[in-house]
């Protein structure tokens, strides 16, 4: 093992040492060999150098040819300034040109150039974008592995950094701009801007929606947080992570207020309402195509393993359900209230003696007092499966009295290898690719797993769900098999875990290679 971080073999012929192998064959293939900021260039001596507006970290480690330390910025950005100078400086960008582009991007679709740099420069995580077509790529934080292309070579892209200058933003009454691309909104402000909470769109456990324009006409939705205890400095701590979190399957933060008690939060408008609108009073709303329902479906399922997997620190939702998937003006879907179970306190470190969520959603392990992980957010995903499928609640009362629990029959028949254009929303008219809907009820049946350990994780439903992984037939989870084995139906559990779940195994296999198929097991 080299300094050069390669892997080398080499001959010795009794007067010096000869390279004949090394892995990776050339030094900018070496991870991070140049530092965070750092580009490296194979053409060149030395191979390192910094992009423009950064200088080495250490000058000393440079001049004895250790690059590790990477590059620093010249002068700080002014993200996060609240100055309202006129004459004060705004970020700008400068771009870099035939770019490899590093690892761990954020991938939009935006409608232009101009759109995907609006993102970047109101997030002051964003460090740098690239625009190819309607394709919006996103890098947060340090950037590793910058490459130097010639322009002979066939792949180069163009990466555009931020840099010095932060252009000055417009403010709305006496609103003020913090954290880059959150505003503190003043109660008075929002208070003019919803007509005095006049026109409520709809509530929850977390609080009331009002729908809002602000003074330069943009619609917003404006939530007023209820049972808030935090104090200013934490509340503000807290919206900021949230605000900085941004992908094209979570509603978008734009701001806040936090003035005594007085708490509430500034969202983007959703043109389409929420999911429930459309799959439990289809004759107030269009009907949703099936194409229409398996992007949905996809769609949450990336916002989640987004929120699980992608952020620095896991963010678990607690209360999925169609009430907090709201949909745009192209019916995309946006995951809606993530983060809000952190603002209202709860220490998902410790047992909850509380239940946060919504009845019919809520995982096993809410009732029997374990800690809840993420796991307890792909339960209620593969509930809310259920009905986007059915497009009616899981739990109706019948014309005999009895409740149907609609997926005690979505789990026998997929099992047993039924009809499963039958469970279909009726206004589809059985209009559906079955190899979908099939796929659609094997993830559901996986998903609300007794044992969470069993639940495949939000990335593996992601990857299922775009084709990339086949999904095998689940196991009956045993708080259903009561529902296949009797016409009893209920529908609360008080216990999660039983010896009789030894016997279930959980089994993806990937199909995303030609070449290998891996399949996993493991008991409960």
């Amino acid at each position: 093992m080299d300094v050069s971080g390669q892997i080398k073999q080499l001959s010795w012929d009794n007067a010096d040492w000869n390279l004949f192998w090394s892995q990776p064959r050339q030094q900018c293939e070496v991870y991070a060999y140049c530092g965070a900021f750092g580009t490296c260039n194979q053409n060149s001596l030395p191979f390192c150098d910094c992009l423009p507006g950064f200088k080495h970290k250490s000058e000393n480690d440079w001049n004895l040819k250790d690059y590790s330390g990477g590059c620093v910025r010249e002068m700080n950005l002014q993200c996060g300034n609240n100055s309202t100078n006129s004459n004060a400086r705004g970020d700008k960008f400068s771009m870099s040109s035939y770019m490899s582009l590093p690892d761990n991007a954020l991938s939009m679709t935006v409608g232009n150039a101009g759109e995907c740099e609006s993102v970047c420069l109101n997030n002051c995580s964003c460090t740098a974008y690239a625009y190819d077509g309607n394709q919006c790529s996103l890098w947060n934080g340090e950037l590793l592995n910058l490459q130097q292309l010639s322009q002979g070579d066939v792949l180069f892209l163009a990466i555009i950094m931020a840099v010095i200058w932060r252009r000055r933003r417009q403010t709305v009454g006496s609103s003020k701009p913090v954290e880059g691309s959150l505003v503190a909104f003043a109660y008075k402000d929002l208070q003019n801007a919803t007509k005095n909470f006049s026109d409520k769109l709809g509530g929850g456990g977390f609080g009331s929606v009002f729908k809002g324009t602000l003074p330069d006409s943009t619609v917003v939705a404006v939530k007023k947080l209820e049972s808030i205890s935090q104090g200013e400095k934490q509340f503000r701590t807290e919206v900021s992570t949230i605000g900085t979190i941004q992908h094209l399957n979570l509603v978008r933060l734009r701001g806040f207020c936090s003035e005594g008690v007085k708490k509430l939060l500034v969202y983007d408008y959703m043109e389409n309402s929420s999911l429930d609108s459309h799959l439990f009073r289809a004759n107030e709303s269009k009907v949703l195509e099936w194409k229409t329902r398996y992007e949905i479906a996809l769609g949450v399922a990336r916002g989640l393993s987004y929120l699980h997997e992608k952020c620095r620190d896991c963010i678990i939702h607690c209360d999925i359900k169609p009430e907090n998937i709201l949909l745009d003006a192209e019916f995309c879907p946006k995951v809606a209230d993530f983060g809000l179970a952190k603002l209202v306190g709860r220490d998902f470190s410790r047992v909850l003696t509380t239940m946060r969520g919504t009845r019919g959603y809520l995982a096993p392990e809410w009732i029997s007092g374990v800690a809840i992980t993420a796991k307890a957010d792909v339960y209620s995903y593969g509930m809310m499966l259920f009905e986007l499928v059915s497009g009616r609640r899981n739990a109706e009362n019948s014309e005999d009295g009895k409740v149907k629990f609609f997926p005690a029959l979505a789990a026998r028949v997929t099992v047993d290898g039924g009809d499963v254009l039958g469970l279909l929303d009726p206004v589809l008219d059985g209009n559906a690719n079955v190899e979908e809907v099939l796929k659609v009820c094997k993830v559901a049946c996986w998903c609300i797993q007794d044992d969470e350990n069993t639940r495949p994780p939000m990335g593996q439903v992601v990857q299922i769900l775009e084709g990339l992984m086949d999904v095998n037939l689940p196991p009956i989870p045993r708080s259903l098999q009561v529902f296949v084995e009797s016409d009893e139906h209920i529908i609360f559990f008080t216990d999660s875990s039983s010896a009789d779940q030894s016997s279930q195994t959980k089994s993806y296999t990937s199909s995303a290679s030609a070449h290998s198929k891996t399949s996993t097991s493991s008991a409960n």
